[in-house]
């Protein structure tokens, strides 16, 4: 499949340039990430998302090159009192590997024992959420709210270190608004807690998930901690990548929004940091195989019937911008049945005839304001 060579500028602001990380200087921003005692093949993972971040997804995301996957959040309470739906999200695919679980909580004592069946169950890496900004999650002081509260998200993290052998990460937003802006406070405490690498999303927990994310305020924490930092937000191209490594410094990128329908962007991203070619976006009928794939991988994990509910969140994605989604959309809501699905992507590909085999309009917008709103 050929591509197209382009400047690593080809996004709105110039990059800085670190020295001895561009690409004609090192040959390549593909570098090995150690968290703690686990070993990274290069930079680019998978990040954690409610809803979204099942074996399945994380299969696919794997398969296409991420370097790690992360769960979707599961509640530390939830663990420790042993709920079954909870106790099922630990479920680990060896061809996963390495995979972390992440775990949301208020409570040293709480999160340490989550930490330890996270640990029990095979997980390579547990991660502890500080950035989910949903008023459920806030109103149980969890989630973005420790931001809050460095004192109590130290003493959460500290006491999950004590508590396993495997590496012990968190993902936290900025700060809480604008006026809080306590990301490096934070990691410092963090660090010395012992948490092996901090994931940073570039917004604060007032902005959600949308307005402006500002890499200026992950590069700070890079420049803070001695520890790896991985920045999240605003990765929705290859030349996304390549932009927030070179402008942040920081060890990693965390893909969240941008591999949704779409986990072809950890292969196209390697590709482009590796060579600065831009490979083609994945046609239709590339979209659609990869979308039957997703769903017979669920109906294996899940059974058919959860397995068509849990697609109704994934399958518009795949088709999105295409002629034809948005009618197909309005189906897929519906659908119940391996057959239905079926039915709805022959029908859009009969649609697209000869055009569902050539490379989209790279031009062609694709709107993410109706995306997960946690991605912790």
């Amino acid at each position: 499949m050929g591509g197209t060579r382009v400047s690593g500028q080809a996004t709105t602001a110039a990059p800085h340039h670190e020295p001895g990380s561009s690409r004609n200087e090192t040959g390549t921003l593909v570098r090995p990430l150690r968290i703690g005692s686990v070993q990274l093949e290069h930079p680019l993972v998978l990040a954690p998302m409610a809803g979204i971040g099942n074996l399945a997804f994380r299969l696919l995301c794997r398969e296409q090159g991420a370097a790690m996957v992360c769960s979707e959040f599961v509640s530390a309470k939830a663990l420790v009192m042993g709920n079954r739906r909870s106790l099922m999200m630990l479920r680990i695919h060896p061809d996963e590997r390495p995979v972390s679980i992440q775990i949301f909580g208020s409570e040293p004592a709480e999160a340490a024992e989550a930490a330890r069946r996270v640990e029990e169950a095979g997980a390579d890496v547990v991660d502890f959420n500080m950035g989910c900004p949903v008023p459920k999650v806030l109103k149980a002081e969890a989630g973005a709210a420790l931001m809050r509260e460095p004192e109590r998200a130290a003493a959460i993290l500290g006491a999950m270190v004590k508590a396993v052998r495997i590496p012990v990460t968190v993902k936290m937003r900025a700060g809480w608004d604008e006026e809080h802006i306590n990301a490096v406070e934070l990691a410092k405490r963090l660090e010395d807690v012992g948490v092996a690498a901090i994931a940073v999303h570039g917004r604060t927990r007032s902005q959600g998930r949308s307005g402006q994310v500002r890499w200026e305020w992950i590069r700070a924490v890079k420049e803070a901690v001695s520890i790896p930092v991985i920045g999240n937000g605003g990765l929705f191209t290859p030349q996304d990548v390549e932009r927030m490594l070179l402008e942040t410094g920081c060890d990693g990128a965390m893909i969240a929004r941008g591999a949704l329908g779409n986990p072809w962007i950890f292969a196209r991203s390697l590709h482009y940091l590796k060579t600065g070619e831009l490979l083609p976006e994945p046609t239709l009928a590339e979209r659609v195989a990869m979308a039957r794939r997703h769903l017979q991988l669920l109906a294996g994990l899940k059974g058919e019937k959860l397995a068509c509910l849990q697609m109704r969140a994934h399958a518009p994605y795949y088709l999105k911008g295409f002629p034809g989604a948005s009618a197909a959309r309005a189906r897929i809501v519906q659908a119940s049945t391996l057959a239905d699905y079926d039915r709805i992507f022959d029908e859009i590909l009969e649609q697209a005839g000869d055009q569902a085999h050539r490379p989209p309009d790279p031009a062609v917008a694709r709107s993410w304001d109706d995306l997960p709103a946690c991605q912790g």
